[in-house]
């Protein structure tokens, strides 16, 4: 069994299924032209167990899917992040301190979380 992600016409994932490539092409769920393959084991291009990524991420309801990159892209989470096109993973403007840190827009820095 592999993982399929249906696009629409904006290349947005609406849905992930499992299944096997002889069921998306019978038609049952739609254009078989509309569904991609997709990897549960991979991510920001690379495969957590060897093997061969495939599409930079696993792909999510409402991810992109960007033909040009054969990938799939998380929806932006902030908009002073940018996308880093070998991994196709989103990046703020400074690196991550630590574990216990989120990112505030606003400030446009990295916030320690109390312990």
């Amino acid at each position: 069994m592999a993982h399929f992600a249906q696009i629409n016409q904006d290349n947005i994932v609406t849905q992930v299924i499992v299944a096997e490539q002889d069921f998306i092409n019978t038609g049952l769920v739609g254009d078989p032209s509309t569904w991609i393959q997709t990897s549960y084991n991979t991510f920001g291009g690379q495969h957590k167990f060897g093997g061969t990524p495939l599409r930079k991420n696993y792909a999510g309801a409402g991810y992109l899917y960007t033909p040009e990159l054969d990938a799939f892209i998380a929806p932006k989470p902030f908009e002073s992040w940018v996308l880093n096109t070998e991994t196709c993973l989103w990046e703020a403007p400074t690196l991550k301190p630590g574990d216990n840190y989120y990112w505030n827009e606003e400030t446009l820095n990295w916030v320690e979380i109390p312990l």
